[in-house]
């Protein structure tokens, strides 16, 4: 298997900071989508930050198609295209400026493609960018990131703050972007319908650390959520679960093997889980 991501052992530290990126460790086959989910200040941005060596790691490997970028390697930074939460491009400009901006640096800047794609999306290009909606800029963004033909896409909560309709078209342009195999995406959002949806494998963090990395199939169908009474509870082997919680008259336990807890505790109710459940018990949960 080749990946577009490897990330081995990243650890990052800030000065007078309780905050620690903790041997974050995943990758990315070619051709899928990654989710990465985790509360606020987990440690999702950083990472992503880390990953474009817009900050300094302090130890670990990040390879990219299989390298390490370093500030020099500007045909390895043509390849990836990334979209934050704020597209931050000069208000004053039209898309069309904008586009004759980015045709001077990027090397595979593809005008046509530029053009269709913002037609595509129903932005007028000659409208100066202070005037569109949030969900126009995102757009706007996501035909530039687009533009310059990369094999990777880092969206950071590019969906959040939009109207279900303009999300479910943006998440269309991802599916598109991955039919080609050489292509990937690193996706972190809030919104854990939308990974539910588009995402191959879903990884999990918290407090800097990786909690989990699972196919998105695995942790919908096989993964599940018993709910036991106290007295089912005291029987149940620790090996047998990730992490439970107790709520009022039950306790939540997440498990790796739905159909084979079933069998093995007969009269124990397990649901399938959503993403949100999942991850809510993984941070919340004792393990």
């Amino acid at each position: 298997m080749t990946y577009s991501l490897e990330i081995d052992h990243l650890t990052k530290t800030y000065p007078n900071s309780n905050f620690r990126l903790d041997n974050v460790s995943f990758s990315i086959p070619r051709g899928t989508i990654m989710g990465f989910v985790g509360e606020n200040g987990a440690g999702k941005t950083t990472t992503m930050n880390a990953v474009l060596n817009t900050i300094k790691k302090d130890s670990g490997t990040v390879k990219l198609f299989g390298r390490e970028m370093d500030d020099k390697d500007t045909d390895i930074r043509e390849q990836i295209g990334v979209v934050f939460d704020a597209a931050n491009f000069p208000e004053v400009l039209t898309p069309l400026k904008l586009s004759k901006v980015m045709a001077s640096i990027y090397k595979k800047w593809d005008q046509p493609f530029f053009v269709e794609t913002v037609e595509r999306f129903k932005l007028d290009m000659g409208k100066k960018i202070k005037q569109y909606s949030r969900g126009m800029k995102m757009k706007l963004a996501l035909a530039v990131a687009l533009s310059h033909r990369p094999q990777l896409l880092i969206l950071d909560e590019a969906t959040s703050g939009l109207d279900p309709i303009v999300r479910d078209e943006i998440l269309g342009v991802f599916l598109e972007f991955v039919e080609d195999e050489n292509h990937s995406i690193l996706m972190s959002s809030h919104i854990t319908s939308d990974l539910e949806k588009i995402a191959d494998y879903i990884t999990f963090i918290h407090q800097g650390k990786i909690l989990l990395t699972e196919k998105k199939d695995a942790l919908i169908y096989d993964y599940g959520i018993a709910r036991c009474k106290a007295e089912q509870f005291q029987i149940i082997d620790r090996e047998d679960m990730l992490a439970y919680k107790k709520r009022d008259y039950q306790i939540d336990v997440l498990v790796e093997d739905r159909k084979a807890f079933e069998r093995k505790y007969g009269g124990v109710v397990v649901d399938m889980g959503s993403i949100d459940e999942i991850m809510l018990l993984l941070i919340k949960g004792e393990q």
